[in-house]
């Protein structure tokens, strides 16, 4: 089965070009952060706060746009705290909206296959009337966490691949 990494995370990555985005762009107060664990994963964990219409925290990765056409699915190494998340990509890093999919974490370490075909255009937690992703390249991914409750996160991440 041929693959291709996106990012594999290690106690010595580089990780300047994974950025947070906070509800404080409009006015919110929730809080995430992103760095290495010391057992090398990527972590990404935080507090959301519903106060002032807020309700989210995102990390994203923008990378050399890279050719996928050779592949029919993302798969996602991670271990997360039992809270649902979202998963999103962009063909266009300059694009308003993103290809997303919702997926679940048990709190154990797991593998999440997200067929690329399958993910849906949304713009501020709205769906799009656009057709699923069907793009020849990608350049940003993302994780985001909105469940519309206050409450603490952790997504640890080891590694992102094409398959």
């Amino acid at each position: 089965m041929k693959s291709q990494l996106l990012f594999d995370f290690n106690s010595n990555s580089d990780i300047k070009n994974w950025v947070i985005v906070d509800d404080v762009v409009m006015g919110g107060t929730s809080s995430g952060s992103f760095g290495i664990s010391p057992d090398g994963h990527g972590v990404f964990k935080g507090a959301i706060s519903l106060d002032n219409n807020g309700g989210f925290s995102l990390v994203r990765y923008t990378f050399e746009r890279t050719l996928i056409l050779d592949f029919t699915k993302i798969v996602l190494h991670i271990k997360g705290d039992g809270k649902p998340y979202q998963f999103r990509i962009k063909s266009n890093s300059g694009d308003y909206y993103a290809y997303i999919t919702p997926f679940s974490t048990s709190g154990n370490w797991q593998e999440i296959e997200i067929p690329l075909r399958d993910m849906y255009p949304s713009f501020r937690g709205r769906r799009l009337d656009k057709p699923n992703f069907s793009e020849a390249y990608i350049e940003e991914l993302a994780f985001l966490i909105g469940n519309k409750k206050e409450e603490h996160f952790k997504l640890l991440i080891d590694k992102i691949e094409l398959r």
